[in-house]
C-alpha cells in the first residue's frame, strides 16, 4: 500500500506523540507525595525573604513616582492643547 510513513491515521493519533496517563493516587498517597517534594525545595531564608520585600516596596514606591510624573507631563500637555483651541 505504498509508504507506511504516510499512510492515514486516526486523530489525535499522530507520530511521535506519546500519551501519558496520569497515575490514579488515593489522597493520602497525594499528599505524602506533595510532602516528599516539598522536601526537596530550597526555601529562601527569613533574611533573603526580608530584603527581597524590601526590594520589591522599592521599585513598586519608584513606579509609581515615575507614573506620577508622567501622568502630571501628559495632563499638563492635554490641557496645554486644549486652552490652545480656544
Amino acid at each position: 500500500m505504498g509508504d507506511p510513513q504516510k499512510r492515514w491515521r486516526p486523530p489525535g493519533h499522530a507520530q511521535g506523540v506519546v500519551v501519558v496517563q496520569m497515575a490514579k493516587n488515593g489522597p493520602v498517597e497525594f499528599f505524602q507525595q506533595v510532602r516528599a517534594e516539598t522536601a526537596k525545595v530550597t526555601w529562601p531564608s527569613r533574611r533573603e525573604t526580608l530584603i527581597t520585600t524590601a526590594m520589591v516596596f522599592v521599585m513598586v514606591f519608584l513606579a509609581s513616582i515615575f507614573f506620577l510624573v508622567v501622568d502630571q507631563v501628559i495632563r499638563f500637555g492635554v490641557s496645554t492643547l486644549l486652552t490652545l483651541g480656544q
